[in-house]
């Protein structure tokens, strides 16, 4: 069989001269074919066909750059289209397609990449190339993370959905120098596919459901076949829309008027246990962010001040104060990504809000900044933050943030 992974190497030495050469060659030619792609379309999966034709005929690079900037219809799924072309560029480049995987799509195209090494390579032979191609993902710490989280879609996949089986599997991933993120991250991509995948084999991934979602709401994150809080708390962070389903509403269309019952599932979680707490109504701070922006996670950093505002306001549906605070500080992680948006976005995120909230607000941001700014911006960006959260902000960190996919 041919080793792609032979490729890595010269993809990342030649991605800054070729990024450079596509964003030149859409400025003469593309503009017109982002603005019209997705005009007409009757449903997503003709949209999906649009752009699998278009990575087809001219690159899964080539039509990235177009996804990037393309006018599509609102509520569009643009994390689902990012792995769609992924999917094409790994069939184009293997593993080395891993240094085109910038985060625009919230790492759906570094996902790709591993879930299609693991169906080629397998459990014994993917991991040295997932392991590499993780630490090749364009971005921060954020990024070689959260492609553990690709890998775990892909598991529990390969595994007939089988959820102790992946656990397992995902656990040999950790390593003491990321605080075992990279398992973490893996069990995350498994549940958040449990919730809202299936496209592997939609009638084992129906069974998977039927057995991992019972009496409990918040089933299977509290059972015994998650072995550990982080796993348990990750687990919680992804489970939102099933949630949301329980408390009467829609898992692919999250509606206002059930938060209040949803978000009270996670009151039920004792206050011994805090940190499953904050994880568990953090996730919808995580959900509410896109969903008041039409689901485009492109765009978070360039959200209007209303829009931020109804996100925030929805936090007030968790009715419990350590709700409220879970949730805001979800809001801002999600505005930041791990330091790839705006940074002016994240301080007028923040100054939206008063009282303790807006501590609260500050106090995870400082944090992020900590973790994730580690190329000599981080000082100014302390800076910026009030006085309080200077000293905070410019401390070493501590240890591997969780950074949550959409």
């Amino acid at each position: 069989m041919y080793n792609r992974f032979l490729q890595t190497t010269v993809a990342i030495l030649g991605l800054s001269l070729g990024l450079f050469a596509a964003l030149h060659y859409l400025s003469r030619t593309s503009l017109t074919e982002a603005a019209t792609i997705g005009q007409g379309v009757r449903s997503f999966g003709e949209l999906t066909e649009r752009f699998t034709k278009l990575a087809q005929e001219k690159g899964a690079v080539y039509a990235l750059d177009i996804l990037r900037i393309a006018e599509v219809p609102p509520n569009t799924d643009t994390h689902l289209l990012g792995h769609s072309v992924g999917e094409i560029l790994y069939q184009q480049q293997g593993v080395a397609g891993m240094a085109h995987c910038t985060q625009d799509f919230r790492n759906a195209c570094s996902h790709a990449i591993v879930i299609g090494a693991m169906a080629e390579y397998g459990d014994v032979g993917a991991p040295p190339l997932i392991q590499e191609a993780c630490s090749s993902a364009p971005g921060g710490t954020g990024a070689y993370t959260m492609c553990y989280h690709g890998l775990g879609h892909g598991v529990f996949a390969y595994f007939g959905y089988d959820l102790k089986k992946t656990v397992a599997y995902c656990q040999k991933f950790g390593t003491e120098a990321y605080g075992m993120r990279e398992s973490v991250e893996c069990v995350g991509g498994a549940i958040m596919e449990l919730v809202g995948g299936g496209g592997h084999s939609r009638t084992l991934w129906l069974a998977a459901r039927d057995r991992y979602f019972t009496y409990d709401p918040l089933s299977p994150c509290m059972s015994s076949v998650l072995p550990d809080n982080d796993m348990k708390s990750v687990c919680l962070m992804y489970v939102t829309p099933e949630l949301v389903a329980r408390a009467g509403g829609s898992s692919s269309n999250l509606e206002p008027r059930y938060f209040a019952k949803a978000m009270s599932y996670c009151d039920t979680i004792s206050k011994s246990k805090q940190s499953l707490r904050d994880s568990c109504y953090g996730g919808f701070g995580k959900e509410f962010i896109p969903l008041t922006n039409d689901h485009d996670i492109r765009t978070v950093d360039r959200m209007s001040d209303a829009q931020y505002a109804t996100a925030l306001s929805w936090c007030n549906y968790a009715g419990a104060t350590d709700g409220k605070d879970s949730c805001v500080r979800s809001e801002i992680a999600s505005v930041m990504w791990g330091g790839e948006t705006n940074p002016d976005t994240w301080f007028r995120f923040c100054g939206l809000i008063s009282g303790e909230l807006q501590d609260s607000c500050y106090d995870e941001l400082a944090g992020s900044i900590r973790q994730y700014i580690t190329d000599g911006r981080n000082a100014a960006f302390c800076k910026r933050l009030p006085g309080a959260y200077l000293q905070p902000c410019l401390a070493a960190p501590s240890g591997a943030d969780t950074l949550t996919d959409e």
